[in-house]
């Protein structure tokens, strides 16, 4: 009806959540709302990534763009980027992008020395004196007892005796929608949530083998058998990877509404693994404030164009 407004009020509900990690359910909304903040959480949300190297010395088998190539996308400690400006807004630097408020810069010096072993050289070589932007660590337990130097690091280039890599990086902030060297995210993906319904009546009508040969039709293993009742249940609804298959099962059996499977239109479940640069629940909140900046911005321009519509009615007016 003209006149009246629809508003909703999404919720979020997180389920896990680790570092690198995180599921959570988007309710009380619709798709356009769930695919804006997906999209915002891969290609808007800002990183810090190595942006320009300057090589001084490199006799490595790798030539001088490869090693660059392969300096921008390691990924980097991203807590303060939100915080930072974009070099190219940047009013303290001298054009060059390079200030304290706009960029971080790295350093690199390897030599092997050593005519028995290939020297490795990575992303832990990488030294700067800002400790809050450092290569993301990707340590790991291990049970192995010779000395591991750089473990954990994300290696660069392989050196042996008499080769040597010298260089300056300069890291600055960025997002994916540039250049995926910038995308906080390794993945962010989310389904319908899906309403299982089974018809008991019908359900009863099969034999057992018939019950086990429905429940095997799914390749995800949505539906179980309980051993003593032999009664089919819903094990795992959100496996159901809406492809129909145990559908088109029900109908091959004569028994077209065995089930009914529905997706709920305003409930949404997401997953998002993260390169490390920030962690997952932080990306999220980041995520969530650039759309709310980005919807202020509509708003403000929705507003701006009514006012100027009322403006030029009024002057029409008083001319008339």
């Amino acid at each position: 009806m003209e006149g009246i407004s629809y508003q909703r009020f999404p919720k979020i509900k997180i389920r896990t959540v680790r570092d690198d990690f995180m599921k959570f359910e988007l309710r009380d909304t619709d798709a356009s709302i769930a695919n804006a903040l997906r999209r915002v959480m891969i290609s808007e949300v800002p990183t810090i990534a190595i942006d320009l190297v300057e090589i001084e010395v490199n006799t490595s088998v790798l030539n001088d763009e490869f090693i660059a190539h392969r300096l921008g996308l390691i990924p980097l400690v991203s807590d303060r980027a939100m915080a930072m400006r974009f070099s190219r807004d940047c009013d303290a630097c001298d054009g060059d992008g390079v200030c304290e408020y706009c960029s971080v810069e790295f350093i690199l010096r390897a030599k092997c020395t050593d005519e028995n072993k290939t020297l490795d050289v990575t992303s832990k070589d990488l030294k700067n004196y800002d400790y809050s932007v450092q290569a993301v660590d990707f340590s790991y337990p291990s049970s192995r007892s010779d000395d591991q130097e750089n473990k954990g690091g994300i290696v660069i280039v392989k050196l042996r005796q008499g080769q040597e890599l010298v260089l300056r990086a300069i890291a600055r902030k960025g997002i994916g929608k540039d250049h995926a060297k910038w995308s906080p995210a390794s993945t962010v993906t989310f389904m319908y949530e899906p309403e299982i319904y089974i018809n008991e009546e019908l359900m009863e009508s099969l034999t057992l083998e018939e019950k086990q040969e429905f429940i095997d039709s799914s390749p995800t293993n949505v539906f179980a058998i309980n051993p003593t009742t032999q009664q089919v249940y819903v094990a795992d609804a959100e496996a159901y990877t809406y492809d129909e298959e145990v559908l088109k099962k029900a109908e091959g059996m004569g028994k077209a509404r065995l089930v009914e499977i529905n997706a709920k239109e305003d409930s949404f479940i997401f997953t998002v693994e993260t390169t490390g640069a920030i962690k997952a629940s932080q990306l999220l909140l980041n995520a969530i404030e650039i759309l709310k900046q980005k919807l202020d911005a509509v708003r403000l321009s929705a507003d701006t164009v009514e006012a100027d519509e009322q403006f030029g009615e009024l002057g029409a007016h008083m001319r008339g």
